[in-house]
């Protein structure tokens, strides 16, 4: 199984051990555009043109919510990956 398998598998797993960049890097992958905080905060905000924007905290460790919100995301793709094919 492949490294981005493995963090995929996590992600649906809503695994509690997940960082901050795992979840940046699936994001980046489906095309979200991250754009940092302004201000001093650590609320970075992704977004994809016809999608909703999600905002994550870059916190260790990430809390379950913002993993579901990427989880929501993964499945999605998937589902518009099959209907492609």
């Amino acid at each position: 199984m492949s490294k981005w398998d493995k963090l995929l598998t996590r992600i649906c797993a809503l695994s509690k051990d997940l960082r901050f960049d795992e979840l940046r890097k699936i994001l980046e992958s489906y095309g979200y555009v991250m754009s940092a905080p302004k201000g001093g905060s650590s609320h970075y905000t992704f977004r994809k043109a016809g999608c909703q924007p999600i905002t994550i905290p870059k916190h260790e460790p990430i809390k379950k919510v913002y993993v579901e919100m990427v989880k929501q995301i993964v499945e999605s793709e998937a589902v518009n990956d099959e209907n492609a094919e």
